[in-house]
């Protein structure tokens, strides 16, 4: 019984997700969906926990701390959390989100990383200026994927990375519009090359990567996966 529940659940999410984008588009919706999701999540969790952020900018795509010694830092997408603050030795951290001027009242004003408003489709700072970019779970929600991509190949140096966890999932959300499949590494080619690459089952990001499940692709089931991704820019 439960699992038929959740199978409506799901069916009924994805029904109402295509009406709203129809009836509205997801520029209008997504940005309020998005705050209402973080401000859930500060209310019962009260100052935002960032610890976790290190790790899965290091250990899990096979990068040491002293990596990014010295270096410069985009997090595309980069929530209220500070995934950045950990990274107090790079050279500069900047987060960057159409939300930051909101996230820096629930907390980001007292974080060390800079924060920036503005889409991904337009990233404020010259060609070849980043030895990181990097997106955690947010590449899908931008509202124009190519011209994201575009943008991350540009403000690259040569030699340096885009780092990438996103969900993988066939229709697109209210806060997720750009969903893309396993292959969007091709999209940066052939200006990258990958370094590693990874698939895990779940929806839950981070608990799923730390359950280490890799997908099962001969389950053909239409369900949602989690794609890992380091990128060099050639």
């Amino acid at each position: 019984m439960q699992l038929r529940d959740n199978k409506i659940a799901t069916g009924g999410y994805r029904y109402a997700s295509k009406i709203f984008l129809f009836l509205f588009g997801p520029k209008l919706l997504k940005g309020a969906n998005e705050m209402i999701f973080w401000w859930y999540k500060k209310i019962f969790e009260g100052k935002f926990k960032n610890e976790h952020f290190e790790a899965f900018f290091t250990t899990f795509f096979n990068l040491s701390f002293d990596d990014f010694d010295d270096k410069k830092i985009l997090d595309v997408g980069c929530g209220p959390r500070g995934s950045l603050e950990w990274a107090h030795h790079a050279q500069e951290r900047v987060g960057l989100d159409p939300l930051a001027n909101q996230y820096l009242k629930m907390g980001g004003k007292n974080h060390k990383m800079q924060y920036i408003k503005s889409g991904a489709e337009s990233i404020p700072f010259e060609n070849n200026y980043f030895d990181f970019v990097s997106s955690l779970n947010s590449l899908d929600h931008v509202d124009d994927l190519n011209q994201c991509i575009q943008e991350i190949k540009r403000v690259v140096k040569k030699g340096g990375y885009f780092l990438l966890i996103a969900d993988i999932h066939s229709f697109p959300t209210v806060a997720e519009p750009s969903n893309f499949g396993w292959n969007v590494a091709d999209k940066f080619k052939p200006e990258f090359s990958v370094q590693m690459e990874k698939h895990f089952e779940g929806s839950n990001m981070y608990k799923s990567l730390r359950e280490n499940i890799l997908f099962d692709h001969t389950d053909k089931r239409d369900r949602y996966g989690i794609l890992a991704l380091k990128m060099r820019k050639n």
